[in-house]
């Protein structure tokens, strides 16, 4: 999965693994809305990933019924370390086996964060993780500029995805979400809208 953050939004991408059998196209194995201004894609045991899906969820749903306001995209991604954290205290829990990238726009800042197993996290400008992450990674740090668009934050994911690749690289095997500080709306491409990239 890679994350690349500009000034105007954050971009999450992943490569969706390959079923033996169809599926939905329109549904991510890799990448959640957590809320409208909020997405995560996840890298690791997809099952471990729900459950922290689901209490960021349940998170970010408290804070707009207490506060009346979004969730600040560092504060959901402390709380969900804190729950990773607490899973490697004791010797009868397995600590999760997931890491996340955590992208949003809230009130402050545009935000792309990185979380472990280990419940700690921290912001980056650009980044990837899971199989074959070194070499997306290369192509991030080859290309990466501070004054880069959102346009071009999701040309440079797709193709660090098509370094990371193994084989061809079609719309159907991947998928990618962004969203704008202009909109502050989490919204998946469409398999169209990346062809173009592609």
């Amino acid at each position: 999965i890679v994350g690349v953050r500009s000034e105007d939004g954050v971009v999450l991408a992943a490569l969706e693994p390959k079923l033996s059998i169809p599926a939905a196209p329109s549904i991510s194995k890799k990448i959640f809305r957590i809320d409208d201004h909020v997405g995560v894609a996840i890298a690791g045991l997809s099952p471990d990933a729900r459950v922290l899906i689901r209490q960021a969820r349940l998170a970010s749903q408290s804070n707009k019924m207490t506060y009346d306001e979004p969730i600040d995209i560092e504060d959901l991604t402390s709380s969900i370390g804190d729950l990773l954290q607490r899973y490697t205290q004791n010797a009868g829990v397995r600590p999760f086996g997931v890491s996340l990238l955590i992208g949003g726009v809230d009130e402050h800042r545009v935000s792309l964060l990185a979380t472990d197993p280990s419940g700690s996290y921290r912001g980056y400008k650009a980044t990837a993780i899971g199989r074959n992450s070194e070499k997306a990674t290369n192509v991030l740090k080859d290309q990466y500029r501070d004054e880069i668009t959102v346009d071009e934050a999701i040309a440079m994911s797709i193709e660090a995805l098509k370094e990371a690749a193994e084989g061809d690289l079609s719309p159907d095997g991947m998928n990618v979400a962004v969203i704008t500080k202009e909109s502050q709306k989490f919204r998946s491409l469409t398999p169209e809208e990346i062809q173009k990239y592609l």
